[in-house]
Order: C-alpha cells, then structure tokens, then sequence
C-alpha cells in the first residue's frame, strides 16, 4: 500500500505542476521572492538577483529552512539543495559530529562564511572510513536557525573569490538584522519506531540600542536521545558457531535479567546530545562609516554507544569479573565552538567601498569515555586473592582548531560606456590556523588504554599551526545588454606548501527575454588540513585494534607515505536559464570537476587478521608507540594519503512555478534534482613498502564512487490558503552501494574475493508532509512528518552479516547500510509552535 500511495502521489505532483503552469497567468506566477532576492555571494556586482544570476545559486530564506522536522542547520539545508548530502551515522567520534559535502566531494571541499567571512573548521576530525572520511569542515550545528535570515548556496567553485579549498561551492550563511521584533519556536518529536526524542526552544529578538544600529540576538537549545536500530547480539546467545565462545548465554545465564537482553550491542543508532547555542548580529553606521560585528557561542554534550563488553573479557588474576553482565562503553565529548568577527565598511569620496574585518575562531573538543574499564590495568593490579581496579570513566584527551583570519576588500564601479558599469575589486587576507591533541589521563593510556576508545598518547599528541596570505583580483562587466562576464584570479601562498596561482571565469548570455547560457571555467588548489597532516590515535573493538597514522610520521614512511601533498582542481560547467512563460522559471548545470592527488582516507590495510597482512604495517605499528589490546584478532593502520585522481560529473535541475487558486489560495511548485557520478581515474602506484597490496581496497574506493545516490529528485508543493498551509515533498534517492568485508577488500583480488560482499540499497522514495495553521496572527501551530510512511534501506547482504556470526566477531548487529543518505531511523514525527512579534 505504502509503494502505491508513494508513486501515486509523486504522479500527482508532477501532473499538478504541469497543470500548474498552464494555468497560472504573469501575475499571478511571478519568480519567488528567493530568485527575486538580491545576492552577495557569487559576484563582487552590487544589486544582482538571484535568477540574474551568472552562477547557479540557490537562496533558501529563513521560511523555507523552517519547513522540515529536525531543527538543525545541515538538514535544513540537506532538505531543499539535491546536491548537498546530509551525513546521517558516523563511526566513533564521527557519530557526534555528523557533517554534509556537496556536489558528491568531500565536507571539505565546501567553503562556509557567515556574512561573507570565512568560519573556521571542527577539531572532530571524521576518521573512520566511510563517504565522509577526512572531513573537518565547519560545523553548521552550532549556528542557530533562529539567527538566520537566508542561505546562499553557490553550487560552483569559487576557490579564485573565496578561497583556494572552495572547490565544490561556498554555503553563506547571511544572518538576521532586523531592529526590532522576533520570535520564539517550541518543537518536539521522535522516530516512529522508537528512540530519537527530541526538544528544541528557539528564541530570536531584534532592537536599536542605538541611533541607526541594530542587534539581533538569537538562541537555541536542543536535546536529542538515543536510537537503536540493531539486531540481536550474536555473542550473548547460543547460536551453532560460538560453542566455545566464553561469552556463550549458556556461560552466563545471567545476561537473560539485563533489561537489553538479547539487544546488547547498542552501537548502531543515534548519539544522544545537548546543544547550546547563541549569536548576535550587530551594526552601527557613524557618518559614512558602519561598524559591525557579529559572533558565535555553543556548548555541546554528546555521547555515543560503543561496542558492547562480554564479561568473560576482564577477569582478574583472582578469577574475579568486575562487570558479571558485561559492559557498554560510551564516547562522550564536551565541545565549545564561537567565533567572533569585528569590522567597518566605508565608502571613500572617490566612489571606493572597503571592507576591513578580523575573525577569530576556535573549537575545543575534550574526549572522555564513560562505563568503560582498562582491561590490562585490572588485571596488573589484581593478586592471586585479590580483585585489581581500573576507572570506569577516563579522560582520554582533546582536539583543538583554532582560526584568525583578517582580509581587505575594496570595490568600485567605473562606467566605461558598456551595458552597465564595470566592477573592480580586489582585496588580501592573511590566515593563521592551529591545531592541538592533549593527551589522556594515565589511566586511560595505559597499555591497550580504555576499552573502545584509548586515551592519545603522549606520542599522539602535539601543537601545529599554519599561515597564510592570499590577494585577489574580480572584474565583473557587461560588454553588451545580454552579455556578463565575471574574471577573478588569485594568488596565495602556505607556510607549509608555498605558492598557487588560480583563476576563475564566468559568463551568462541571455538570447531574450526566454532563455539564457552561462557557463563556468575555473582552477582550485587546497591544502590539505591540519587534522589531516597530524592527526593520531588508535581506533578499536571487540576484536580489532587500528592505528590512525599521521601522515607526516616517521612511522607513516615506512608504509611508503611521506606527508601529504596539496589537491589540485580544474571545474567546468555549463548551464541554461529558461523563462517560457506561465510564471515558470527553469535552470539546469552540467559540470564536471577534477581532483588530482585527492587526499583521502587509505583501506584497511591489515598487520595481522586480515586476508593480506603486510609486514611493514606491523612495524608502522610498532615504531609508532602503540601498544594494542592482546586479545584482539585483527591489528592494522589507516591513513591518509594523496594516492587517487578522481572526475566527478554531474547535473542540477531547478523548476519553478505557481498555481493561483483565487479564493482558495496558491500553491507553489517546485522540482529540483541532482545527478552525480564520480570516478577514480587513477590510482597511484602501490610504495614498495605494501608490496602485493595497495593503500586503497575496494571499500575506500566504494566511499568516493558508490555510497552518495546517483541521483536525488525532489518534487515538491507548498499550498498557502488564508490561515493554512500544506507543504508535501517527495524525494526520489537513487540506488547507492558499497563492497565491504570483514577482513579487507584488496583491489588486487578485483570483487571475485569471497569473504568481499556488496551491499545496496535499491532507489528509494521517501514523503515529507508538513501542515501550519495560524491559530492567532501571532502564533502558529504545525505538524509533520520526514519519512511519512516510515521507509528504511535495503538490510545489509545477508552473506556478509553472515561472516560475522560465523566469526563470533564484534557482536556485529548493524542491519542497515550505514551511508544511507536518508538514514537507519525511519519515520520523524514532530509538532511546533511559532510566536512572532
């Protein structure tokens, strides 16, 4: 029933919409106040709209990211822009970060300014494999909605104007300024299977506190439980392949009273949070000078399940067991993230406006683990009659990113007789970035460390920073009335990876009034980050120990990896802007981006346990101080490295219209869709180090080409009548997949290996349906759904499920591929509030 309704409401959608367009006349179908809306982001040309646009931006306004359940930035952004995948689990201390890319490249690849200025990075970097390995992008959650007056997303590179990392597209998040009013919102809901309750309070004001100046205040709290969406852990029970398992349940009965019982493993749902966070917007203009300033503060508990404990694992030298029904560590993080930008724009009396501002910004990430033991500790600690000791909670250490960036940008218009007059602009910015490990209490790195997360050592840990300074060039001109060109070039030079030069140009030609090209060429150069180059530490389970090794280590080069080298980029596209009446207005871009020396996370890459084991990981291992829980199965490292080109082609569509249903209202109607499909179009060749191997298996290359859709259509109908309003969206997700394997993937076995098995998720349509009614002008109530009918992925190939259970390994109990684009948790129910003044 669900598979009828789903393809009989996407058809009448899309039967709606072309009716729509028939019968809307010019009036009543006229471009949305989002295309109307004058951008910033893109061009240095003052006063240019959105559907004027040389470059393909999509402008979301504050009403529109209201318009879905959860009340956070990324899938606020994730439910309106096809191209831009929200990540929805991670692993380890990735799953209490989650982070979004765009245009199918990496969460770094995507440059995030708040008003125009550079926001800096998370220290959460996201380590394990997975599509969003290696990201350490801007953490979108901690901006509040409530601060937020629009969106630009510029769905092109922009390295020349922006910055050399902004090879996917800049997302500028433009913040409210309003002198007066507000609003508070009140929010709840949860999975309609179970887990996932969330609560979330947003409050907004805006005053003058002074003759022409505005502040605008926003705040936000949010909580979030846990979820689960596990199987039955295969340890605790009798099953024909764990007989001589000392977990067995015929070993300890006991586990029968624990009130999770057979569902002991908890590590595949949500984390729980509590989220905290402020910003101001403020401004004062001083003859011909405004002074602004505006800035970030948030605060974050959260805390993930890790892989569950059986009680056989510790047993003291006294035959003792300190945790009789086992145990289930937790990964806890306390995080402060704010940012604040100081600055003053001017006009000189020769016409020149300049813009001088600093920022500065730092994230602080403190590590801990909680209900956890050190195993090796107990046991050293214990006698032939006596019990040993170990915490239960450990302080294993902290990440630290800090930002300070200062820039210039000055412009100006000079009329030279063309169509409109031309914009010059150029500017500097000068950028000093740092980034910090502290190393765990004792307790925690001693020996193996805490169970699921050891504490970093002091061999992990350390200080690095980088500068760097950058000028810029932007001329904007129109040659002719149906002719614009934007040039920019750029020039910016690392302390720590010297020079680079890149360019970028536009063009849009409008034939008439109908119908209009545009089309982008440009170049990008990104350093890898920081956390990249250094990060370390050593990542574990039930029966499987990896080190993260850092890229620039001594240990790094005897697997073949001496430090990493910048990417280097070259992205093209061409697009068309159609107005064939009806109130109808209609983009579509093709392109295509270049990655050469991609850096991106290694395989699996096996010491021992695996189906290749490679000596020189072993010593890796060894010369990088690592001591590793004995009883453990597999051992191994991971890293990041340069080794891969890859292409990545897409498109993106955007259609927009309007119904006006007089005395009933309007609807308005919109189809956006996105198609991407990325290639490793080369692989370097494996150092000699990993002969008869290769960085990378079939997994890792799986995360670059095969986990985000192939394609994502969203076909979507807001109806506003007096006090009501109906918003439906449907979403088409294209098939995604992934080989994956217990005991690696190597490339040089090809997908004929049989402990290598693929998993798929089939395309998939997924309902959201939202409806507000005004009770009083003031207040609005509202209820919907994200996932209506309650829709899952496709379970994970049961043959590979199935080599964990024959293996006794890991208490796997993960049922749902783990990259879904739209997640593990089903249905989102929820209900709102809204009071405005």
């Amino acid at each position: 029933m669900n598979k009828k309704f789903l393809g009989a409401s996407a058809l009448i959608l899309s039967i709606a919409m072309a009716g729509g367009a028939q019968a809307a006349d010019g009036d009543a179908a006229a471009d949305s106040g989002e295309l109307e809306g004058i951008i910033v982001t893109g061009t240095r040309t003052t006063g240019l709209r959105a559907v004027d646009s040389p470059a393909p931006i999509t402008v979301l306004d504050s009403t529109a990211l209201s318009r879905v359940g959860q009340t956070d930035l990324i899938q606020a952004i994730a439910q309106n822009v096809p191209s831009f995948n929200a990540q929805a689990f991670g692993g380890d201390t990735a799953n209490l970060t989650l982070s979004a890319k765009l245009r199918g490249l990496s969460p770094n690849h995507a440059l995030v300014l708040i008003n125009g200025k550079r926001r800096h990075g998370t220290a959460n970097l996201a380590v394990l494999g997975g599509p969003f390995q290696g990201g350490a992008a801007a953490d979108l959650n901690f901006i509040s909605l409530g601060a937020v007056s629009h969106i630009e997303v510029l769905q092109e590179g922009a390295a020349a104007q922006y910055g050399s990392d902004a090879i996917a597209g800049v997302i500028n998040i433009i913040l409210k300024d309003d002198p007066e009013g507000g609003g508070a919102t009140a929010s709840a809901g949860k999975y309609m299977s179970g887990g996932g309750e969330t609560a979330d309070l947003t409050l907004n004001v805006g005053f003058a506190p002074f003759e022409n100046s505005y502040l605008n205040l926003s705040y936000q709290t949010r909580y979030h439980d846990y979820s689960f969406r596990g199987d039955v852990d295969p340890r605790v029970t009798n099953t024909p392949f764990n007989i001589t398992s000392t977990s067995r349940l015929s070993r300890y009965p006991q586990l029968v009273n624990h009130p999770d019982f057979p569902y002991m493993n908890r590590i595949a749902g949500d984390a729980e949070y509590r989220l905290n966070i402020g910003s101001y917007n403020f401004g004062i203009t001083l003859g011909e000078v405004e002074v602004y300033s505006f800035g970030t503060y948030g605060d974050k508990y959260a805390s993930g399940y890790q892989n569950y404990r059986v009680p056989s694992l510790i047993i003291g030298r006294d035959g003792s067991i300190p945790r009789p029904f086992g145990f289930s560590p937790r990964e806890v993080i306390n995080e402060t993230d704010y940012a604040a930008t100081f600055g003053l724009k001017t006009k000189t009396e020769d016409g020149w406006n300049v813009d001088i501002a600093t920022t500065y910004g730092k994230d602080n990430v403190s590590v801990y683990v909680k209900d956890s033991f050190n195993r090796s500790l107990y046991i050293d600690t214990s006698t032939a009659t006596t019990p040993g000791f170990s915490p239960t909670d450990f302080y294993n250490g902290a990440f630290i990113f800090s930002q300070w960036t200062s820039q210039i940008d000055v412009s100006k218009e000079y009329d030279v007789g063309m169509a409109a007059p031309m914009n010059v602009a150029f500017g500097a910015e000068y950028r000093r970035e740092e980034y910090e490990i502290k190393p765990g209490d004792p307790a925690s790195r001693y020996k193996e460390g805490s169970q699921s997360y050891p504490g970093f050592q002091f061999t992990d840990a350390g200080k690095h920073d980088r500068r760097s300074y950058a000028v810029y060039g932007n001329v904007a001109l129109s040659p002719s009335e149906p002719l614009k060109l934007d040039l920019a070039a750029r020039y910016e030079h690392f302390s720590d990876f010297g020079d680079t030069f890149i360019v970028k140009g536009t063009g849009r030609y409008d034939f008439n009034e109908m119908i209009a090209i545009r089309g982008t060429a440009s170049t990008g150069f990104r350093a890898p980050t920081l956390a990249e180059s250094y990060y370390s530490a050593t990542n574990v389970s039930p029966t499987s120990a990896f080190v993260q090794l850092p890229p620039n280590s001594a240990a790094a080069a005897l697997v073949g990896v001496n430090g990493l080298d910048p990417e280097k980029s070259r992205n093209f596209s061409v697009g068309f802007v159609a107005h064939p009446g009806y109130g109808i207005t209609a983009t579509l871009d093709i392109y295509q981006i270049n990655i050469k020396d991609r850096i991106v996370g290694s395989g699996s890459l096996f010491g021992s346990g695996g189906d290749i084991n490679i000596p020189a990981v072993r010593a890796a291992i060894i010369a990088n101080g690592n001591v590793l829980d004995p009883t453990v199965t597999q051992t191994g490292i991971n890293i990041f490295t340069n080794g891969l080109n890859t292409r990545t082609r897409g498109a993106e569509l955007v259609v927009t219209t309007m119904t006006d249903l007089a005395d009933m209202g309007s609807i308005q109607w919109s189809l956006t869709g996105n198609l991407t499909d990325t290639k490793v179009t080369k692989i370097a060749k494996p150092p000699a180090q990993l002969a008869g191997a290769s960085l990378f298996d079939l997994t890792a290359i799986g995360n670059l080409e095969t986990t985000s859709p192939d394609y994502r259509f969203v076909l979507g109908a807001l109806w506003t009548w007096d006090k009501l309003s109906v918003n439906l969206k449907e979403t088409l997700y294209g098939p995604a997949s992934r080989y994956d394997s217990r005991t690696g993937c190597p490339l040089t076995t090809g997908t004929t290996l049989p402990t290598c098995f693929k998993n798929k998720i089939d395309a998939t349509f997924i309902t959201d349906l939202e409806i507000s009614y005004r009770v009083l002008e003031p207040v609005k109530i509202t209820i919907g759904a994200n996932n209506l009918f309650n829709k899952y992925p496709d379970k994970l190939n049961p043959l590979y499920r199935d080599t964990f259970l024959r293996g006794n390994a890991n208490g796997f109990v993960t049922q749902y591929p783990t990259f879904s684009s739209f997640g593990i948790n089903g249905g989102y129910y929820y209900g709102k509030i809204a009071y405005t003044f």
